[in-house]
């Protein structure tokens, strides 16, 4: 098993999957999947993504498995996952659903909603603010939040790993259709 993650371009991918030479995965919330997709895409969310879920998706399609996420981010911690539970067959899409759709391939469009990132800037952002008034206006205790806050963005930057954006996935706004094997569509 390598270490190494497996990657391909957009096009290749896409040429690959309509031939019938592997399956196209998206690992984002469906939320994010139902405002912007890769058509053929299938979803299997990161908080619900393990071998059943990928081998269901996958089907009878004895080709690897292209994973797409926004950017690339996390569809490379999905391979990385995958690999750890097995799949050596994981391929990930760089630049993600982006690059998909700047390289003027087909996708689906749906609903627009706020991704991820960006609930996570609102509410870290709002967090410090709130936690700043009531320091400065009610106690000096409540600076502590504002604190609070800071460490766990600084926590997220090193290590990659983000508390509130894996709370905000599991919020009912991001949780709204499908979380596991999506359809190809």
């Amino acid at each position: 098993m390598s270490n190494q993650t497996t990657t391909i371009v957009p096009a290749e991918a896409a040429a690959a999957v309509s031939s019938g030479r592997g399956t196209l995965v998206d690992v984002r919330t469906p939320a994010e999947f139902r405002e912007i997709h890769a058509q053929g895409a299938q979803l299997v969310s990161l908080d619900v993504l393990d071998r059943p879920s990928v081998e269901a998706a996958r089907g009878t399609n004895p080709g690897p498995v292209y994973l797409l996420c926004a950017s690339g981010i996390r569809a490379t911690k999905a391979a990385e996952q995958l690999k750890r539970a097995g799949l050596d067959d994981m391929v990930v899409v760089e630049g993600g659903t982006n690059a998909w759709a700047a390289a003027g391939l087909r996708v689906v469009r749906g609903r627009k909603t706020i991704s991820i990132e960006r609930q996570v800037r609102i509410g870290a952002g709002s967090l410090v603010v709130v936690g700043t008034g009531l320091g400065w206006f009610v106690h000096p205790a409540f600076f502590i939040l504002a604190a609070f806050v800071g460490a766990g963005l600084v926590f997220a930057g090193v290590t990659d790993i983000c508390g509130m954006a894996i709370v905000l996935a599991k919020a009912p706004w991001n949780r709204s259709g499908k979380s596991s094997k999506a359809g190809q569509t």
